[in-house]
């Protein structure tokens, strides 16, 4: 097969590697992509090859699976087209740099050619993951990891290691079954592949947490209010009003509404309006959360994407800590400033929250917030835990529109419950609101693009996971291990393959 057949054929295989994904939840599939890529990997000759493949298959992968990138730059943003087409083939080719890199590193001989192999390429897919989601703040988005929550047997592993570990050992298994296709006479490949898997099956019966109290009935409200329509200065009256009537016929303890649901700063809320809210709340002897932008007047006009709180407890509140760029703050901005220009973007420039806020005493519990984009770096979720018995992610997914984004999101949200045992509620504007067990397990969700409040019950949660404990150091630490022992043993005499 030629160079070019090749690269179409990794091209293929990474937008299969989609489906995986929420909202197709077919956890087996990257398994079998992952292993074919390793096997081209294998089969190259030349270290510049299996780049160029690794290349193919992250522009497969993410030109199929983050193409709400798209939506939310022309379709709401109203950012030309040609102009957002070119932003996002720019993205993807950036994210595909680092399949490429492992790929390139895997195919050296000596590596290729030893039993460590299979540690090695799983260790530098995990690096490379890690890297994605912390170089220029990050974009984590399509870790291989995610793919199996809730249901893949290696998520019973996130409580351990998090979403990297869960990557690495589903890239492990890819190579070692990458291996098995290569040579079908390596039957420990298959007892070793079958062995993760079965203790994968084995930690998801494992409570690493305990609950804590009586289950907290919850109000989660989806006000499905149009994104060209939000920011308009005369439908402000009918957004508030309707979250205002959403709240007033909510029963529950907690009460929580989407991202910025009230489109102005906090300052400029009518009081009334706060005023009834807060009643409303210590009626049902709990609290409401409210998303505002809020302005710091002492601080030279900046603001931040908040959650504040009304009713039985005093009024508190969580600033956004993790920023979108070219979505909340425009990085580089001699650079990159006039994307302010040809992008309809209400508020451009958010400040960030502080990185040591804690969880809000709210209806008996000890919440955890986090807003939108942030429930996807899961060391930065972890440092409101233990103390906290409940996580929210409140979101304004209305910028994906239709696209399979709001899926994916919800996924990542099912991924940060099982690390921390924690139960994870969503509120959002026009989908996916949810209510999430601590196993990662939706237990109650709204349809999309309808306006409504999900009522049901949540149960708080006490304890720490490994993962909550240590982080992403464990993985690190493993990631390094597996390289140097791998690097050492490939050196000095393993050249004998699986």
């Amino acid at each position: 097969m030629n160079i070019s057949r090749k690269l179409l054929l990794a091209l293929l295989l990474g937008g299969l590697t989609v489906p995986g994904f929420a909202p197709f939840y077919i956890f087996p599939l990257p398994l079998f992509t992952l292993a074919l890529l390793g096997l081209m990997w294998r089969k190259c000759t030349k270290p510049s090859q299996a780049a160029l493949l690794g290349f193919a298959f992250g522009m497969g992968m993410f030109g199929a699976g983050v193409t709400w990138i798209y939506v939310s730059l022309h379709d709401f943003g109203n950012m030309p087209m040609p102009l957002a087409v070119f932003a996002l083939i720019v993205l993807c080719a950036y994210l595909s740099l680092f399949p490429a890199l492992t790929g390139w590193i895997a195919s050296l001989q000596l590596l290729r050619a030893s039993w460590v192999w299979p540690g090695i390429v799983a260790a530098l897919w995990a690096l490379s993951e890690w890297l994605r989601g912390t170089l220029f703040t990050g974009f984590p988005w399509l870790a291989v990891g995610y793919s199996q929550a809730p249901y893949g047997p290696l998520s019973g592993f996130a409580p351990v290691v998090g979403v990297y570990g869960v990557s690495l050992l589903l890239m492990l298994s890819a190579a070692w079954l990458a291996c098995w296709l290569e040579n079908r006479q390596a039957r420990r490949v298959v007892a070793a592949l079958a062995s993760v898997w079965v203790i994968g099956l084995g930690l998801q019966q494992v409570s690493w947490v305990k609950p804590v109290g009586k289950p907290v009935t919850v109000s989660l409200l989806q006000g499905n209010i149009p994104q060209d329509l939000k920011w308009r200065p005369e439908y402000l009256a009918t957004t508030m009003q309707t979250y205002v009537q959403m709240v007033k016929s909510s029963p529950s303890r907690l009460i929580v509404t989407p991202e910025i649901s009230f489109p102005l700063f906090r300052e400029q809320a009518p009081p009334d309006y706060l005023s009834m809210l807060a009643e409303h709340a210590r009626a049902n002897q709990g609290d409401v959360l409210i998303g505002m932008a809020e302005q710091d007047a002492a601080s030279n006009g900046r603001y931040y994407n908040t959650m504040f709180s009304f009713g039985t407890s005093p009024e508190q509140y969580y600033r956004k800590h993790h920023l979108v760029p070219f979505g909340e703050f425009i990085p580089l901005k001699p650079i990159f400033g006039w994307i302010i220009e040809v992008m309809d973007m209400p508020l451009a420039d958010f400040a960030r929250g502080g990185l040591d806020q804690r969880p809000l005493a709210l209806a008996g519990q000890r919440v955890a917030i986090n807003i939108c984009y942030e429930d996807v770096f899961g060391e930065e979720i972890i440092l409101q835990l233990p103390e906290a018995t409940l996580l929210v992610n409140v979101s304004n997914d209305a910028w994906f529109g239709r696209s399979i984004g709001p899926w994916q999101h919800m996924q990542i949200s099912q991924m940060r419950a099982q690390e921390t045992g924690r139960y994870m509620l969503r509120a959002t504007n026009t989908g996916m609101t949810a209510i999430i067990d601590e196993r990662g397990r939706v237990v109650a969700q709204l349809d999309m693009f309808i306006t409504a409040g999900l009522h049901g019950m949540a149960q708080g949660f006490i304890g720490t996971t490994p993962y909550v404990r240590y982080g992403n150091k464990l993985i690190l630490g493993l990631i390094a291990l597996l390289l140097l022992a791998g690097s050492c043993l490939a050196f000095f005499g393993g050249r004998k393959t699986l």
